[in-house]
């Protein structure tokens, strides 16, 4: 079968290694172009990946926030669901920077 994303490669049969939000779901059955290398699950499957993102806490972590202005700089609010994952906590120092694209936001590591 035809791939229907670049309609070059053919769909065989393969293995995918699943992440969400840098955080490693495991490896799963799907279909994978033999040329642009998109991949497709089934509906059994996309469950078990739902599943596993669900068990390490990563499933719903993505939400929209507003850039506000606070004095010259601006702020973005950190969603409590996501502050509650990353453990951050109020006055906690973190270090930001652009990345590609992205403002990535980089707790200090957790002391043991």
């Amino acid at each position: 079968m035809k791939c229907p994303i670049c309609n070059k490669g053919e769909l065989k049969k393969g293995k995918i290694k699943e992440t969400m939000f840098g955080v490693y779901l495991g490896e799963f059955p799907a279909v994978v172009c033999t040329k642009c290398r998109e991949s497709f699950t089934d509906s059994a499957t996309t469950k078990k990946i739902e599943a596993a993102a669900k068990e390490k806490g990563v499933w719903g972590l993505s939400a929209k926030t507003k850039i506000t202005q606070t004095g010259n700089s601006l702020a973005v609010r950190i969603p409590k669901k996501i502050a509650d994952y990353l453990k951050l906590k109020n006055s906690e120092e973190v270090t930001i920077y652009p990345e590609n694209n992205k403002l990535v936001v980089e707790a200090e590591p957790v002391k043991a």
